[in-house]
C-alpha cells in the first residue's frame, strides 16, 4: 500500500512539474463543451464548434490564462554573457637531435631464482 501511494505521489508531481494539470482542465473543459452544446445541437456540430476555438468556455479561458501566466517569469533572468578571447601568440617547438631509441634494462623486472613450492601448501582445518 506504501509503495502504491509513493508511486502515485511521483506520478502526480511529475504530471504537475511538466504542466500536465492544464491538459487534464483541458480536456475536462472539451468534454463539458460537447456534452452541453450536444444538448441543442447534434453531436457532429457540437464537436465542431467545441474545438473550432470560437466559443471558448469559461474553463476554456481559464487554463488559456493559467498558461499564459505560467509562461510569464517573475523574476526578471539575468543574461550572462561568455567571452572568449583567442589570443594568438607565436609558439616555437624545438626538438632535441633524434637519438635511435635504445632498450634498457632500467625498469625491468627481475625474474625469480627461486621456484613455488611442490606440492602446494594444503589449508588448515577451521
Amino acid at each position: 500500500m506504501r509503495r502504491t501511494l509513493q508511486r502515485w505521489l511521483i506520478v502526480t508531481s511529475l504530471i504537475l512539474a511538466i504542466g500536465g494539470h492544464w491538459a487534464i482542465l483541458q480536456s475536462v473543459a472539451w468534454v463539458g463543451m460537447v456534452v452541453n452544446y450536444s444538448q441543442s445541437l447534434p453531436l457532429q456540430e457540437a464537436l465542431v464548434k467545441t474545438f473550432d476555438g470560437k466559443h471558448p468556455c469559461k474553463l476554456c479561458k481559464a487554463v488559456q490564462a493559467g498558461k499564459s501566466a505560467e509562461k510569464k517569469p517573475d523574476v526578471q533572468k539575468v543574461k550572462t554573457k561568455l567571452d572568449f578571447c583567442l589570443y594568438s601568440k607565436q609558439v616555437v617547438v624545438l626538438s632535441a637531435p633524434h637519438a635511435p631509441f635504445q632498450m634498457t634494462s632500467i625498469g625491468l623486472v627481475a625474474a625469480r631464482a627461486e621456484s613455488p613450492p611442490t606440492p602446494p601448501p594444503r589449508s588448515l582445518p577451521g
